[in-house]
C-alpha cells in the first residue's frame, strides 16, 4: 500500500504532491487510523538539556506553516521542526522551484522561504495536542536588508519561544539572497549575541530557557567551519544542525534537473554533510551537541552520523523516499 502511495504521489508534481500527502496524513490522524500503520518507539536520550523519547526527527521545511504538527508527531518522530518562519508572510521564489530526482533520491528546492507567516503559526500552535519536542526554524524576509536582520530573527523568537522546545536560526538557506553571508566571523557574533541576549531576558521573567540552535551550510570552507565553530562556542550557542541543501552537483550530474538553481538534498548530500558535521564535531569537542541532517536516506547513513559525533538526527528527503520505515529504523539507533 504504501509504494502504491508513493508511485501515485510520484507521478505527480512534486509540490502539488507535498500538499496532498500532507492533508492526506491530516484526514487519517483525525480519523484515528494513524496508529494502525505506525509505532512510537521509545529510545530516550537528553539533548541541550530537552528529554526526547528517541533520536530521530522530522527536518524543518516539510511542515512550514506549523499546519500538520500533531499528525506528523503521530508517525513516531522523536521530535518535529517546523518552519522556516519569517515574520511577514511571502511567497516564495516562482514555481516550478521543487525537483525530484528520483534516480539519484534526491531533491532540488528553490523554494524561497515561503511561508504564512509566524503569526499564523502561533495561531496554529496554540491549537495543537503535541506535547513533545517542537523545534521552531525561523528565517529572514527577502525584502529585509542584510544589516537589519537581527530584527527579523529577533522578531520570530519573541512571538514563538513560548510554543518552542527549541530555536533554530536558519542562516545557511541558498535560497534567500545574501542569508548565507550571516554565516561569516562578525556577522555570526552579532547576531548570536542579541539573540543570547534575548533568550537570557526570557529566561529571567518567563522562567523557560528555551535552547537555541545554529542550522549551517554544507557548502563551508574548512577555514570557514573553525571562524564559524569558533563564535558558536564564544557565544554559548545550546545546539548546531549539520547541514543544510548544498549548491554542489555532485552525484546528480545525469539528471535533466542538474542545472536548476536551488539547494541540492537526499542521497547525493550525504557524504559532504557527514564531512561537515565530522569536521565540526572534532572542533566542538562535544561542548555544542550536533543535529545531523542531510542524507539520511536509511539506518546505515543515520548510524554513519551518529558516529561521526551527532547526537540526533533529522530527516526530511529520506521519509519523501522511504516512508515510514526508515522513522522505525533511526528511532532505534544508539550510540557506540
Amino acid at each position: 500500500m504504501t509504494t502504491l502511495v508513493k508511485n501515485l504521489l510520484f507521478q505527480m508534481d512534486p509540490e502539488r504532491s507535498h500538499y496532498i500527502a500532507l492533508n492526506a496524513l491530516q484526514w487519517a490522524y483525525q480519523c484515528g487510523l494513524t496508529s494502525l500503520y505506525t509505532k512510537q518507539i521509545h529510545n530516550p536520550l537528553t539533548v541541550m538539556g530537552l528529554s526526547f523519547p528517541n533520536p530521530v526527527g522530522l527536518a524543518a521545511g516539510l511542515d512550514k506553516n506549523a499546519d500538520y504538527v500533531d499528525a506528523l508527531a503521530a508517525l513516531g518522530f522523536g521530535f518535529i521542526e517546523v518552519g522556516t518562519l519569517t515574520p511577514k508572510p511571502q511567497e516564495g521564489n516562482p514555481q516550478p522551484r521543487l525537483f525530484r530526482l528520483t534516480e539519484q533520491e534526491a531533491i532540488i528546492n528553490r523554494m524561497g522561504f515561503n511561508n504564512k507567516g509566524v503569526e499564523h503559526a502561533a495561531r496554529q500552535l496554540e491549537k495543537i495536542r503535541y506535547r513533545g519536542i517542537l523545534g521552531i526554524n525561523i528565517g529572514k524576509n527577502k525584502d529585509t536588508p542584510l544589516d537589519k536582520s537581527i530584527d527579523d530573527y529577533l522578531f520570530g523568537f519573541r512571538a514563538l519561544w513560548k510554543y518552542a522546545s527549541y530555536i533554530t536560526i536558519n542562516i545557511s538557506s541558498p535560497n534567500t539572497p545574501g542569508l548565507r553571508d550571516l554565516q561569516q566571523g562578525h556577522m555570526l557574533a552579532h547576531l548570536l549575541r542579541a539573540l543570547k541576549q534575548e533568550q537570557q531576558t526570557i529566561a529571567t521573567k518567563e522562567k523557560k530557557y528555551v535552547p537555541l540552535v545554529v542550522k549551517i551550510a554544507p557548502d563551508l570552507s574548512s577555514e570557514d567551519l573553525q571562524e564559524l565553530a569558533t563564535v558558536l562556542l564564544q557565544q554559548q550557542v545550546d545546539g548546531v544542525i549539520a547541514t543544510n541543501t548544498t549548491l554542489q552537483r555532485e552525484g546528480v550530474e545525469q539528471s535533466r534537473y542538474v542545472h536548476e538553481a536551488g539547494g541540492l538534498s537526499g542521497k547525493p548530500l550525504q557524504q559532504r554533510s557527514t564531512q561537515i558535521l565530522s569536521q565540526l564535531c572534532s572542533i566542538l569537542q562535544d561542548k555544542i551537541p550536533v543535529i545531523a541532517s542531510g542524507g539520511v536516506m536509511d539506518k546505515q547513513a543515520g548510524m554513519e552520523k551518529l558516529n561521526a559525533g551527532a547526537r540526533l538526527v533529522q530527516v526530511y528527503s529520506g521519509f519523501i523516499y522511504r516512508g515510514l520505515k526508515l522513522i522505525s529504523e533511526l528511532a532505534e539507533l544508539r550510540t557506540s
